[in-house]
């Protein structure tokens, strides 16, 4: 069979309102096009539904059956496009956002937060996960969207830049170049580090850094969390390189931090995948997120 929703409701109307002239003003239509709805219907089901007279058009058996059946049914199907409009303008459900440990900590408190104010409907959660599950989650439908380390590969997704974050040099007190104001990255060069592992998203931008500017340290320690890393740097393991989100620093420690010189930074992404469509909520959250304007990465570096 071959109908159109506008033919079921022109018979409706025909049914309701007991005439083709009736009929075509409730609907808007010319009483011809009213007339040649019903008949097309007519022919796809293969049975008459109106008995036509030169004074009067009554429904036949089969019309009777298919009336109220059709009502409720183009009742149902006017309440489930009532809500799908309304999800569009209301933004209403549940949207899911992968991030990376120092992005949770740092950028998502202010996300959720922004979110709560402006789109009350909208269960924003966030998925804290490292950089290598959060992209596995994107990549496999199981967040919206991901706010991440910039991959290095990016292909089947969709980019959008966010904030850059600058690497720092962490160490203790007694460090040597804990005296400085900042910290060449060729001072690096065989010193004993403690770094993040390769599930981190920061760890390949580091090792690249370190390639392009000759530096082979001595790695001791590869760590899941900067808290880790603050830890086993604290113990006198060695010293790290660290994104300046993962700061500050844990409150009475003997640590300090110094920006690296010349800059090298990470850049932080919107992510989601380039063939799925995101939601009306997810679109809502998506162009939030993007818009929110970001404060500088951390604090001021306490003097040498």
């Amino acid at each position: 069979m071959n109908y159109t929703v506008r033919q079921l409701r022109v018979f409706l109307a025909v049914a309701e309102k007991g005439g083709f002239s009736r009929a075509a003003d409730a609907v808007g239509l010319t009483q011809s096009a009213v007339s040649r709805g019903v008949a097309e219907l007519e022919e796809s089901l293969g049975v008459r539904l109106l008995d036509r007279t030169t004074r009067e058009v009554v429904l036949t058996p089969a019309g009777h059956a298919l009336a109220p059946a059709l009502e409720r049914l183009l009742g149902q199907l006017d309440d489930t496009l009532e809500d799908t409009r309304q999800l569009g303008e209301h933004y209403r459900g549940r949207v899911v956002i992968a991030g990376a440990p120092t992005i949770s900590a740092r950028l998502m408190p202010m996300y959720v937060s922004a979110c709560a104010a402006q789109y009350p409907e909208i269960r924003l959660t966030v998925r804290d996960n490292v950089q290598a599950d959060g992209l596995e989650q994107v990549r496999v439908g199981g967040v919206d969207f991901g706010v991440l380390i910039d991959p290095l590969a990016h292909d089947g997704l969709t980019i959008e830049p966010l904030v850059t974050d600058p690497f720092c040099f962490v160490c203790r007190r007694d460090h040597p170049l804990a005296q400085q104001k900042t910290v060449p990255w060729a001072a690096l060069d065989g010193m004993r580090l403690v770094l993040l592992d390769f599930a981190s998203g920061s760890r390949p931008l580091i090792d690249r850094v370190f390639g392009r500017h000759g530096i082979v340290p001595r790695v001791v320690q590869e760590m899941g969390h900067s808290a880790s890393v603050f830890g086993m740097v604290e113990a006198g393991i060695g010293a790290s390189v660290l994104p300046t989100y993962s700061l500050p620093l844990p409150a009475a420690s003997p640590l300090v931090w110094r920006p690296l010189v010349p800059r090298e930074e990470r850049r932080i992404v919107m992510v989601r995948r380039a063939d799925r469509s995101l939601s009306p909520a997810a679109a809502a959250v998506w162009s939030l997120v993007r818009n929110l304007s970001i404060t500088a990465a951390g604090p001021e570096p306490e003097a040498a």
